[in-house]
């Protein structure tokens, strides 16, 4: 994977190498809206991560988790990180 300057462009390459799910966070779980499935901790694999700093503003720092399930989706996870993250501890740890 190359080095892109921006998140737009970031979860482009990414969708392009088959990583086509759009994950988001649930709870203590990672959806996918697209095969409609509720994963747990358990059931992911984080296979690499990217940090994206807002240049004026702080609260614009976001994150790409790339991620595979067990059950063989490939998508990806955008959240804010730092005050901005919205995912549970428990997710948090299996994200780090």
């Amino acid at each position: 994977m190359s080095n892109t300057k921006t998140l737009s462009e970031k979860i482009n390459e990414l969708k392009s190498e088959g990583y086509t799910e759009d994950f988001d966070i649930k709870d203590d779980s990672v959806v996918s809206h697209k095969a409609k499935t509720s994963y747990t901790t358990n059931q992911i694999n984080v296979l690499s991560h990217y940090r994206f700093e807002g240049v004026t503003n702080p609260s614009d720092n976001s994150i790409i988790y790339v991620i595979e399930t067990d059950d063989g989706k490939k998508g990806v996870l955008v959240d804010g990180y730092g005050t901005s993250s919205d995912m549970s501890m428990a997710l948090a740890q299996k994200l780090k």
